[in-house]
């Protein structure tokens, strides 16, 4: 397999870092809208969110959330390829994919927020992650030469 220039591989995932950071930046503009708006206190975020909290601003943390738990091995199998010099087309289609897929995400749930759809895109982008770990793993078997 042809190895390009690695430093490539951060451009996604810088990408997804930047997206979690704006949809981060939504969450005090929808909390502080619904405070404003008299529907919440700011005492029905001590513990996270209450019941008497809107649909719409705990979607975003929801989603929020999300972009915290699997994008770690995301970031960690980019990284790794990085490091070991094992960067290839390959792994860059998938990690673009991922990105694009990550935001598609976001955008089902932020949006129309249809279940189904929401969670096709989630098992393809797990599916896609599956895919970058099993060519990590390819990758290092080829440098120790194992394969």
């Amino acid at each position: 397999m042809d190895l390009i220039n690695g430093k490539l591989i951060f451009l996604p995932v810088l990408a997804l870092v930047f997206w979690t950071f704006i949809v981060l930046l939504m969450l005090p503009f929808r909390r502080f809208a619904l405070i404003r708006s008299g529907q919440v206190s700011i005492n029905d975020f001590k513990l996270q969110e209450t019941d008497r909290v809107a649909d719409s601003v705990v979607l975003v943390n929801r989603n929020y959330t999300n972009l915290l738990e699997m994008p770690v091995l995301f970031y960690l199998a980019c990284v790794l390829l990085y490091l070991l010099e094992r960067v290839t087309p390959v792994g860059l289609i998938l990690a673009w994919s991922y990105l694009g897929l990550r935001v598609l995400h976001s955008l089902i749930h932020l949006t129309y927020n249809r279940v189904f759809h929401r969670f096709l895109i989630f098992a393809l982008s797990n599916v896609v992650l599956l895919l970058l770990w099993l060519l990590l793993a390819q990758q290092l078997l080829i440098q120790i030469e194992v394969l």
